[in-house]
Parts: C-alpha cells; structure tokens; sequence
C-alpha cells in the first residue's frame, strides 16, 4: 500500500445507505479529511479490511431480523483480533439503532471509541473521521 500523504486518512465506512456513503464520502475528500472507501455489506467490508490497512472505520451495526435483536459484531472482531490489515487497535465508531445495556457492555469490550445513535445528521459522522486524525476540524484550526 501506498504511504498516505501527512493529514490525509483512509477510513472505512460501512453502511448500507448508498445516498448517506457518497455524501460523507465526497463532503470528506473536500474538506481534505482523507479519503473514505465505501462498503454496503459486510462482505465489502471484510476484502477491504483484508486489502488495504485503514486509520479509522464508522462501522453501521443493525439488529438481526430473526428471534430479538442480534447484533451482528463479527467485523468488529476480525479487526480487534488482528484479522485486517489494519492494526487492531485502529479507532472505530458504530452506528447502530438503538443502544442497550447489553450492547454497549459489547461494544466497551471490543474498545470502541464512539456510538453514534440513529437517525444522525451525515456532519456527525464526518466529526468521527476527523476524530481518527487527531486533527481539529477544518473551522477550528
């Protein structure tokens, strides 16, 4: 992989709203973020995962349809486990519909930075991304 240029980041994003991953994706690259690679499905996500390291990830998380609701929190374990080419301790935002008790026990044990309820406006997950740089956001540096 290409070194990424100072200030610049590869993030992942993965959400199956294509309308909100080119929003967020185009609004980034403008505001000289980095650049977002988009994924719709978590198989997406894995080859990318598997491919290419990231510096950060906004990971969408929804309830499964069958028996309650179970979150599917396999992608966040390949990548805590060491499974990507991306460290395992890269920052990671979910989003998710609701947020229990019990999930957010899963998601505190599997380190993630940031929970990001929905509905959200596509600003707060360009907040998130800038987060992973370390770096304020354009209007405040």
């Amino acid at each position: 992989m290409a070194d990424v240029p100072q200030g610049q980041l590869n993030m992942l994003l993965v959400e199956e709203q294509n309308l909100l991953r080119k929003t967020v994706s185009l609004t980034a690259r403008s505001l000289g973020l980095g650049t977002v690679h988009e994924a719709a499905n978590l198989q997406t996500a894995e080859r990318l995962l598997r491919e290419r390291a990231f510096q950060g990830a906004v990971i969408s998380i929804d309830c499964g349809v069958s028996g309650g609701c179970l979150y599917n929190l396999t992608l966040l374990d390949k990548v805590r486990n060491g499974l990507s080419a991306s460290p395992a301790t890269i920052p990671i935002a979910v989003m998710v519909d609701q947020a229990t008790t019990a999930l957010m026990h899963e998601l505190r044990e599997r380190q993630v930075n940031r929970v990001i309820l929905k509905p959200f406006r596509a600003k707060i997950l360009l907040e998130a991304f800038e987060s992973f740089g370390g770096t304020p956001p354009p209007a405040q540096r």
